[in-house]
């Protein structure tokens, strides 16, 4: 992929997507590697509020959820709906992401406009054991005792 400018580097489409949104949703790590190494914004946000942090999380892409949080991307950003990307790793999940996300701070009191966080989605979705629940990563972050969840 050839870029001429940065200009179009950053060029959101019709919905606000920039090249690196659609690179970082469709799980293209070299092409996100390169878009950021060639100046590619990762802190746009799409008209919907969507950001590549939440498309990459979205699709479990760890490995782009990491390289956008190592360009101090917002790691609490929300969009239209109030989902977060912590949020979309645990509905699709992705418990990798989940893990990268938590390592990094990702706030485990937000609520999307559902009201569920990402512990009530979590149990909504049937990890009550195992991955996500009561034993598994999310009571494991150390934000968990903040919420009054005993921590494994």
């Amino acid at each position: 992929i050839l870029f001429l400018s940065e200009n179009l580097l950053n060029k959101p489409d019709e919905r606000g997507f920039t090249p690196l949104m659609w690179a970082s949703a469709f799980g293209e790590i070299e092409t996100v590697r390169s878009m950021l190494e060639w100046g590619a914004d990762p802190h746009i946000l799409a008209k919907e509020r969507e950001s590549a942090l939440s498309l990459a999380s979205t699709g479990g892409y760890t490995g782009i959820v990491t390289l956008l949080l190592e360009k101090a991307v917002d790691i609490n950003t929300y969009d239209w709906n109030g989902g977060t990307p912590l949020l979309y790793a645990v509905r699709g999940n992705h418990v990798k992401c989940v893990e990268a996300l938590l390592a990094r701070g990702a706030d485990l009191t937000t609520e999307a406009d559902s009201g569920y966080t990402p512990m009530d989605l979590a149990v909504a979705l049937g990890h009550k054991k195992g991955k996500f629940g009561r034993g598994g990563i999310l009571s494991s972050s150390p934000h968990c005792s903040d919420l009054g969840f005993p921590r494994s």
